[in-house]
């Protein structure tokens, strides 16, 4: 069986993460097909994967992506994204018929993909579906969204991580601390993701502003200008490192005193995961993967950052108990 995955980019983000892991594990004859590149390209490939980016923008590569399907005969098509699932389905009908299934990993309220959510969106999307063979959704959340879109034939399928590869190392953590030039005892903050306004960073940086605290942001997206101009407007040039998307979160993630994910419409919240993985605390806005367990069942884990001062005040009473303390 030949399967064909389609995803916009391969950045550090939680659906490109997925997929990396996913790879090696399909008893199925596989490719990557991505349209902006990325950190995880070359790790891709070095597992054997071959990996095409197509470039340009989402509509942009349509015709490519239907000869590329037709031209690989793939019996199955997944895509990966929102945005990616709008014209891989449409390329898999063009190529004449291929089965094509959907993940869904991020569906927010009111944004998806950094994309604010509209009325046309909801209905291109609705219609995309009806080519499809499924929709899968990482999370309940997710999957009431897709309901909400009027979306059928949806299947929970929880994302997951590796463990192995995100286990705290205090040899790791002092040598990546040498390598940003950080004390020892400095006090750090972590955070991962797009950066884009679903994420909500701008928040994080105002928060940030008010603590005795070191931000270690890792990740890439359309607002990096603005939140490196942000950061610079609150004084915090010399507090704040934007270390870019990164195929290997580990050393960060050892690095750090506690994870901030301020995002409030994540879809399953993997990047919090990642960081109880790696034995961190982790202060978020939300967390679906986390919210259906019991309670005292993820301690270390703070909810409720909901603007700036909350998300300050969560920060430094984790970081007057944990920080530097790892």
């Amino acid at each position: 069986m030949r399967v064909l995955h389609v995803i916009p980019e391969l950045g550090p983000g939680g659906a490109e993460h997925q997929l990396r892991l996913l790879l090696p594990r399909l008893p199925v004859d596989s490719a990557v097909v991505t349209l902006g590149g990325g950190s995880l390209v070359d790790p891709i490939r070095a597992t054997g994967v071959p990996v095409t980016d197509l470039g340009g923008g989402r509509l942009g590569p349509l015709p490519a992506l239907v000869r590329l399907v037709r031209r690989g005969r793939y019996d199955l098509v997944h895509t990966h994204r929102t945005s990616a699932a709008l014209y891989g389905r449409a390329a898999a009908r063009a190529a004449g018929g291929r089965a094509v299934v959907a993940t869904e990993h991020a569906l927010g309220r009111t944004h998806v993909d950094g994309r604010p959510v509209t009325a046309g969106l909801r209905r291109a999307y609705r219609l995309s579906a009806r080519l499809g063979s499924a929709t899968i959704a990482v999370s309940e959340p997710v999957a009431d969204r897709l309901a909400d879109w009027h979306v059928d034939r949806v299947v929970v399928i929880p994302a997951g991580l590796d463990p192995a590869e995100l286990a705290f190392d205090p040899a790791l953590r002092a040598g990546t601390r040498a390598a940003l030039g950080l004390w020892p005892s400095e006090r750090v903050i972590g955070a991962v993701g797009r950066l884009d306004r679903g994420s909500r960073f701008d928040v994080l940086l105002r928060a940030v502003a008010g603590l005795d605290a070191t931000l270690l942001l890792v990740g890439d997206g359309p607002l990096r200008a603005e939140l490196e101009a942000l950061a610079g407007g609150l004084g915090l040039a010399d507090r704040i490192r934007f270390l870019g998307p990164l195929a290997d979160l580990c050393p960060v993630l050892c690095a750090v005193d506690v994870l901030a994910a301020p995002s409030a419409e994540e879809g399953f919240g993997l990047t919090v995961l990642a960081g109880l993985a790696c034995g961190l605390p982790a202060v978020h806005a939300g967390c679906p993967a986390l919210e259906a367990l019991p309670p005292g069942a993820a301690p270390g884990t703070v909810r409720g950052a909901v603007d700036e001062h909350d998300l300050r005040a969560e920060l430094a009473a984790v970081l007057d108990t944990a920080g530097g303390s790892r």
